[in-house]
């Protein structure tokens, strides 16, 4: 008969413990670290986060300041309170990274992504594709006798639902550009 061995100090989770341990719980943050604009600074960022198995759910890049040569990188991450904590030091540790900001707990922010959507139908699925579009505000940005492009802005969860209802009206293609975020109010 094997015995049960428990390591001094480790967690065992019971049947009997029905409390949460929300130390477990995946959360979604983003990320806004303002970097110098050279190279190889994105690869050593993304390489932080292959290294150590982080996930990257979306990922914009872009100079914000010409004179300064400084840019600012958005990540949407999801992870354990411990790990976003650990994702931050180690990306505040990286030598051209000049800030870090987790704008999911400093505040409210917006946050914001454009996606070009391609749907092809005929008949009612055509005119239905339309409605919907116009529904969400998207934009039509090119046509031909058998498909559209959308353009459409806002939210992901919007531009989810967008691509949800499109899909049995033909949905083709989808190209996102990833999240853009501020935060509100003043610095």
């Amino acid at each position: 008969m094997a015995a049960l061995k428990i390591k001094k100090g480790s967690t065992s989770h019971s049947a009997y413990n029905l409390r949460p341990d929300f130390s477990d719980v995946e959360e979604r943050h983003t990320l806004a670290v303002v970097v110098d604009n050279e190279p190889g600074v994105l690869a050593r960022v993304v390489g932080l986060f292959s290294g150590r198995g982080y996930n990257i759910e979306s990922l914009t890049v872009a100079e914000v300041d010409h004179t300064g040569h400084q840019s600012r990188i958005t990540i949407v991450t999801t992870g354990t309170p411990q790990v976003i904590e650990q994702i931050k030091a180690q990306l505040g540790r990286i030598v051209p990274v000049h800030d870090v900001h987790d704008l999911t707990v400093e505040g409210p922010s917006v946050e914001r992504e454009l996606g070009l959507f391609k749907v092809a139908g005929e008949g009612e699925k055509r005119v239905e594709a339309m409605r919907m579009a116009e529904i969400f505000r998207a934009n039509v940005v090119d046509t031909t006798l058998d498909s559209f492009v959308f353009e459409i802005t806002g939210a992901p969860e919007k531009i989810d639902a967008f691509a949800e209802l499109m899909r049995p009206l033909g949905l083709q293609e989808v190209a996102r550009t990833g999240v853009a975020a501020l935060s509100r109010g003043k610095l």
